[in-house]
């Protein structure tokens, strides 16, 4: 199984971003994906999640900013990130597991991780 994470690079506040999150091995559309994030010196974070009904949901910090989403037949989900700031700045991760409604995603309970891509938002 492999995640592989793009899109990442250097925005200006305000600017967007498009990260892909590319699986082999499983189907995005069995398993909850989600992106996570880790600040310099900060614990990795979720920031938002797909799960395999299509139920989405979002950190608080990137609400009505981040949107994820799920391409089936090109198994990708993607993260949309409108109006960034420069405390977005951070690797962003996707994971993928299934877990059953209700349990807790963090992250010693995902099955599987892509490696980071880097996000930084100058101000």
């Amino acid at each position: 199984v492999q995640l592989q994470a793009s899109g990442g690079g250097l925005v200006q506040a305000g600017g967007s971003l498009r990260l892909s999150c590319a699986a082999s091995g499983i189907s995005v559309g069995n398993y909850n994906i989600r992106w996570f994030r880790q600040a310099q010196g900060k614990e990795r974070v979720l920031v938002a999640s797909i799960r395999w009904t299509s139920t989405t949901s979002y950190a608080d910090s990137v609400k009505g900013r981040f949107t994820i989403s799920r391409d089936r037949a090109k198994n990708t989900v993607d993260l949309q990130m409108n109006s960034l700031k420069s405390e977005d700045t951070a690797v962003y991760y996707c994971a993928a597991d299934r877990l059953i409604r209700g349990a807790t995603p963090n992250v010693e309970a995902m099955d599987y991780w892509g490696a980071g891509t880097q996000v930084t938002v100058s101000s």
